[in-house]
């Protein structure tokens, strides 16, 4: 199996190219997971987010990646954007294929929860109101 496709990018990122990463023609099924930022969170209206990324936080989600596939056998694909984003951008897209769409989506579940908890990337959301909270620290 090759490295798994895993960056971090400051640019608006590409679904097909994630999802491309992991296509063949032995899976059935591709599972494509793109994390969209939201108008909301908590009650209270958000704006816009500001992601900021450890300077090794491409290393820590290849690795992370990687470890997903060997533990599945399938291939993945993961790219998280960092920098300003606006409620409608693509902060994360992540895709796993397999023969069957069960194994698909469950790893892709994993995939997704692992980048959260593991790959030392900080959210800051910022309010209609003015205000601002960076998330998770």
């Amino acid at each position: 199996m090759t490295e798994p496709l895993a960056k971090i990018s400051a640019e608006p990122l590409d679904t097909a190219l994630v999802e491309a990463a992991v296509a063949g023609v032995e899976h059935g099924a591709v599972v494509l997971f793109s994390g969209v930022v939201r108008n909301h969170d908590g009650g209270r209206s958000v704006t816009a987010l500001e992601y900021r990324a450890h300077p090794d936080a491409e290393r820590f989600l290849r690795h992370c990646c990687a470890e997903v596939a060997s533990e599945s056998g399938l291939p993945v694909a993961a790219v998280h954007r960092v920098g300003d984003l606006v409620v409608g951008d693509i902060a994360l897209v992540a895709a796993v294929a397999s023969p069957h769409r069960a194994e698909a989506f469950a790893t892709c579940a994993t995939l997704v929860e692992r980048i959260k908890s593991e790959v030392p990337i900080w959210k800051r959301q910022h309010f209609a109101e003015g205000t601002s909270e960076w998330v998770g620290l």
